[in-house]
């Protein structure tokens, strides 16, 4: 019991020591507002890197380039909008860990939505159709023909004179 909170324990420093401790102490601007703008549009950009992380979390070099060249960038005056479309417009769309929704990337966007729709509708025309189907065997057997109904009722005749 001991063990597995000590292990317990230890995973959990061990993930937060790994989380968002990419940004280093020199990359750090001396404005708050600034640092926190800088910091906002780090966590939208992808590290060209790991691909699957953003600027702000990864420990790449070049990661640690594009956090000096966003901060640059708001040095300048840039406003996050010219801050993005500078780093879109040299590194491209994969560049944005969201990416923008324009004719390039509309397949992207509603790829899912219309998967989960088409999904959807097959299923529940499968269930129309089984619902049909088993209504449409209950009918069969509820018409009989008169010979069929005559061994029926004789079967039924004889299980209830077995049971007394």
């Amino acid at each position: 019991m001991v063990l597995k909170r000590a292990v317990l324990a230890l995973a959990i420093v061990a993930a937060m020591a790994t989380a968002s401790h990419a940004v280093q102490p020199d990359e750090i601007m001396s404005d708050a507002v600034k640092e926190a703008r800088a910091r906002d549009l780090s966590r939208e950009l992808r590290c060209m890197v790991c691909q699957n992380q953003s600027i702000d979390d990864s420990e790449a070099p070049l990661a640690r380039d594009l956090r000096l060249l966003v901060r640059e960038r708001i040095a300048a005056g840039d406003s996050d909008g010219q801050v993005i479309d500078f780093l879109v417009a040299r590194y491209g769309e994969f560049v944005l860990l969201k990416p923008r929704l324009n004719s390039h990337t509309w397949l992207l966007w509603f790829l899912t939505p219309l998967a989960l729709g088409a999904g959807g509708i097959a299923l529940w025309t499968q269930g129309r159709r089984r619902a049909r189907s088993g209504g449409e065997q209950d009918e069969a057997l509820l018409n009989l023909t008169p010979e069929e109904e005559a061994r029926v009722n004789q079967l039924i005749a004889a299980e209830r004179t077995a049971e007394k």
